[in-house]
Order: C-alpha cells, then sequence, then structure tokens
C-alpha cells in the first residue's frame, strides 16, 4: 500500500514537471497516438489536449522527419527502429495556419523486455530566438550601413585620396595606423575599413587607450583570471580575445605607457596574449587599426613611443586631413549635419544663410567635423526658422578671437597654443557642450591641463558633469 501510495505522488510529481515546462513535450502509444500533451504544446500548437488526444502526431504538419515529407505517421518516420532522432531544427504548422519554428526531438521508451511501450517528443519553439537572430543582423546591418564609405562626407582631392586609402586597406588584412587631429572621424575610418573587409561578419571592437589607467588598461585589453589582483573575483575575456575573427580598433594609441607597449609589440609580433594572471599563451586571430592625433614620429624621437612599435602599426599608415585643409567639403558637412538633426528634433530648417556659412568657410575649425556638428547641433537648440542665422551660431564661431588659440604649425614643429588671459564662464560652457563635457579635451583646446580646466569649473560652480 505504500508503494502505490509512492508510485501515484512520483507520477503527479512528475506531471507536474512536466506541465510547468516552457517546452512542449507529448507522448504516444506503441501504435503512434497521442497519450499526453502539456500546456506548453498547447500553446506552441494551438491545439487543446482534448483536441490532441489519441491523435496521431501528424497534427503538427511537420516538414522534417527524418528527411521525409511530413506528415508521417509513427510508423513511417523511423523512431521505433531507431529508438530515437538527433534533435532537429524544422517548423510545424499552429492550428490557425500560422508556421512555427522549432526543434524537436523524440525517443522511444521501452520496457524492462526491451518492447516499445510509447514514445516521449520533446518541442521547443524557436520564435523567440529566431525574432532576436533577426534584430541581431538588423543591427549588424545597420552597423555596417552606419560605416560605408558614404557616410564619411567630403568629395575634396584630400577626401577621395582618403577614399582610395580606406578601399586598399579593406581589401587586405594589414595593421592600419589612422592619424589625423581630433574630430577628423578616425573611428568613422576604422569602422569602414572594417565593415568593407572580409572580417565585417565578426565584431568591431573600440578601446580608448587614453580613457583607463595602465592597469586597468591591461585587463581591458588582455583580460584577467581570478585572484590576479584585488577585486578580480572572476575570469574575464579581453577585449584581444572579444574581437576574434574580427577587429581591435585602439583609439589614442599614442597614449600608451612604455608596459602596455612593450606587450602589445609582443602581441603583433606572436598574434597570442596572455590573460593578467595566467601563463597560458592563447592564440588570437583579429586586425588592428590603432588611432592617434599625435605626431607619433615625434613621439619616438622623444622617446615617449617604442620605435620598433611604431614601425609594427605603421604597415599601412593613413592620413585624415583637417577640416581647414579641405573647406571645399564644408557646405557638404552642413547639408549632411542639417539633414540629421532635422530628422532627429522633427525641425525642418534648410540651410545656413550667407552670412552664417561665410563664418563657417571662414573659421579655423580647431575640433574639425565633431566641432562642425556641434556648431550644427547648437544652432538648432536655438533657431525656430527655415534657415539658421548668424545669431544661432555658437560664440566662438561669431567672435573667433573669444579664445585666443593658434592652431598653426612654425618651422616644421606644432604650436603651443595659448589661452586668454581671462576666460569667462559663457566660453567655458561654450567649450563643455563642444567637446561634450570631456575636461581633458577642453583643456587640449585651450592650452592648459584639465586640472586647470577642473579648477575653473569649481570657481564657477560650473558641475563635473553635464546636467541631466
Amino acid at each position: 500500500m505504500k508503494d502505490k501510495s509512492h508510485d501515484i505522488w512520483n507520477s503527479r510529481f512528475t506531471n507536474k514537471i512536466i506541465n510547468s515546462m516552457k517546452d512542449g513535450v507529448f507522448t504516444m502509444d506503441p501504435d503512434g497516438r497521442i497519450s499526453s500533451w502539456n500546456p506548453s504544446m498547447e500553446r506552441i500548437s494551438g491545439y487543446t489536449a482534448q483536441e490532441a488526444l489519441g491523435r496521431g502526431c501528424d497534427i503538427l504538419q511537420c516538414n522534417l522527419c527524418f528527411g521525409k515529407e511530413c506528415p508521417a505517421g509513427i510508423r513511417q518516420c523511423g523512431v521505433l527502429e531507431q529508438g530515437s532522432s538527433e534533435f532537429k531544427e524544422c517548423k510545424l504548422q499552429h492550428k490557425d495556419g500560422t508556421i512555427v519554428p522549432i526543434i524537436k526531438n523524440a525517443s522511444a521508451v521501452r520496457d524492462e523486455e526491451n518492447k516499445v511501450i510509447g514514445v516521449v517528443e520533446t518541442v521547443t519553439d524557436l520564435t523567440e530566438l529566431n525574432t532576436a537572430r533577426q534584430k541581431a543582423e538588423q543591427v549588424a546591418l545597420l552597423l555596417a550601413e552606419q560605416h560605408q564609405m558614404g557616410n564619411i562626407i567630403g568629395k575634396s582631392h584630400e577626401m577621395r585620396t582618403v577614399y582610395t586609402a580606406i578601399r586598399a586597406a579593406a581589401a587586405s588584412d594589414a595593421t592600419i595606423l589612422v592619424q589625423g587631429d581630433s574630430g577628423t572621424g578616425k573611428e568613422l575610418v576604422a569602422g569602414a575599413i572594417h565593415y568593407n573587409s572580409i572580417r565585417k561578419t565578426k565584431r568591431l571592437i573600440t578601446v580608448n587607450c587614453s580613457a583607463l589607467s595602465e592597469s586597468l588598461l591591461e585587463s581591458e585589453l588582455f583580460g584577467h583570471v581570478k585572484g590576479a589582483y584585488t577585486g578580480a573575483v572572476s575570469d574575464r575575456v579581453g577585449r584581444f580575445e572579444e574581437a576574434e575573427g574580427g577587429t581591435l580598433f585602439l583609439d589614442e594609441i599614442g597614449e600608451l605607457s612604455p608596459y602596455i607597449q612593450v606587450k602589445l609589440l609582443r602581441v603583433l609580433q606572436e598574434r597570442e596574449i596572455e590573460r593578467v594572471g595566467e601563463s597560458k599563451k592563447r592564440k588570437i586571430d583579429l586586425r588592428i587599426i590603432a588611432a592617434t592625433h599625435q605626431d607619433l614620429y615625434q613621439r619616438v624621437n622623444e622617446g615617449y613611443f617604442r620605435e620598433d612599435l611604431y614601425y609594427r602599426l605603421k604597415v599601412f599608415p593613413i592620413h585624415l586631413p583637417s577640416l581647414r585643409e579641405r573647406r571645399d567639403d564644408i557646405p557638404l558637412l552642413v547639408n549632411h549635419f542639417i539633414k540629421v538633426f532635422n530628422k532627429k528634433t522633427g525641425k525642418r530648417i534648410q540651410n545656413l544663410s550667407q552670412d552664417a556659412m561665410r563664418i563657417f568657410m571662414d573659421y579655423d575649425w580647431r575640433g574639425n567635423v565633431r566641432e562642425l556638428e556641434n556648431s550644427i547641433e547648437h544652432a538648432f537648440v536655438l533657431s525656430n526658422s527655415e534657415v539658421i542665422e548668424t545669431v544661432d551660431l555658437p560664440i566662438e564661431l561669431r567672435h573667433p578671437d573669444y579664445l585666443s588659440i593658434s592652431s598653426r604649425i612654425h618651422a616644421g614643429s606644432p604650436s603651443k597654443p595659448k589661452v586668454r588671459n581671462k576666460m569667462s564662464k559663457e566660453s567655458l560652457l561654450s567649450l563643455l557642450e563642444e567637446c561634450k563635457w570631456n575636461k581633458v579635451e577642453v583643456g587640449r583646446r585651450v592650452g592648459v591641463s584639465h586640472t586647470a580646466i577642473w579648477k575653473y569649473m569649481k570657481k564657477w560652480d560650473i558641475p563635473l558633469k553635464r546636467p541631466s
């Protein structure tokens, strides 16, 4: 009596588990008639248990049963002879006629005498997974579209030279060094190279080498093992491994410390890495694109950058011209960003007034395309008409001597920027907006340290982060 009650409890417990499963589960007797049908099968197929019980598995109209066209009954599909089927991705027809992508598996159940007493089938609904796949494919397609050559705006001779270099770089697997002033579009070029290369189906990983301390950058690039240092509570895969098969874009490469330079040189030579705290060597297959706004050769001559690493990186160099060197492209860029911000804001601005365009053409554009984009965005905030007027432009465009910073090159070496004796709160706020509140970039623009910028902000009660 005790054994019987125990069996009843076990049966109820098993049924409870099956009925709570997300996957569909149903059973058939030796004649192929459905003997049980859990709630998930009702959801996946649209047939209730009452409608399914006693019928054959052809109710599912599955398009694949051991390579045969369905409907195929239990005698035809081969599960009784083979004992089980492999997990197969296929489709069934829902009661309402829609097609449902699934993974199905069937297994014959035998008694102690090896006699088949039934069949158990599991059905996994792939609708959500397929939707996620489609979204991932759409994101990948969008990324590819965003990094097409057409998104690098310019028709000048200087830019045509850049386009030729990008096509050549994309057709090879060489290490690329992209050099150009801040705001010239180095990341766009890296994306165009990657998404036009044979590695475009794999990931493009970006790391800003100036944003992290040496120890954090080492862990970011190479990964670490649990216990490698205080706070390393688990293993971590680095960016080199994440970019496997794809491209790793190292921005601001000129900021690397001597120690990281040595490690990067070894990666370029051996094509293998070691995670921090581990001696195991791991082979990697990726393309490296490096970028810097600095004169890297001058950094080598000054002793700040390894010469051997410089030549390893400069297998194929690409120079991006500053906006001052391609003023003919300014009207094209203006029109492009007007379209971008019209779409983003819902406004219908058509163009710039003649006076505003004259200011754009005459301005020095120390921040290059990024500064031009920010200037158009600034004008969109203020403009209430279809034409952007001079009054809508940032103050530094309307008054170029507002911050007297020289960006000219003298005697073959870069001149040092000079800041006005007095900086106003208004000019600092304008620069912070222009540089997206990056204090290092603001300091670089005005020729002072980022610490000095922080002191100015504290003096005028300007928050360290952009107010939300």
